[in-house]
């Protein structure tokens, strides 16, 4: 029952730790880490519908929305409606969000020098985070 050693303090801690190395990177460009991530979906899979993000993301719509308002609001993204489904909103990317990306191209190199790891062992980290998260699904 030692608190360092329960894996839920040393997720907690380490995520808290990892967010907090992602801050001063993100800050230039204008994001959040959490909008970060909304960002590296669009990159890969734009146009999504919200709900296919909210997937993508395992975010709930509630806690998704005030994301993509604020990352609307500041230009590098567009939610319509989707001209095949009324219901459905559609998100884009701007030009402007669209321009992003090569700034960001920067961000992984930089946190992994800023952690001071090996690649393969934060790839092996990687591994095990999937893992535990399939698990707790």
């Amino acid at each position: 029952m030692a608190l360092e050693e329960q894996v839920c303090f040393a997720l907690s801690v380490a995520a808290r730790g990892v967010v907090a190395v992602y801050r001063p990177l993100l800050e230039p460009m204008g994001l959040t880490h959490p909008q970060y991530l909304v960002m590296l979906a669009l990159w890969e899979h734009a146009p999504l519908s919200v709900r296919e993000l909210s997937r993508l993301l395992q975010l709930d719509p509630g806690t998704l929305s005030p994301l993509l308002k604020r990352l609307e609001a500041i230009g590098y993204l567009r939610r319509e409606r989707d001209t095949a489904d009324e219901r459905s909103l559609a998100v884009t990317l701007t030009p402007a969000g669209q321009a992003l990306r090569e700034e960001a191209l920067k961000i992984p190199p930089a946190v992994v020098e800023r952690l001071g790891m090996p690649l393969e062992e934060l790839r092996t980290l990687h591994a095990a985070l999937t893992r535990v998260i399939a698990a707790a699904h």
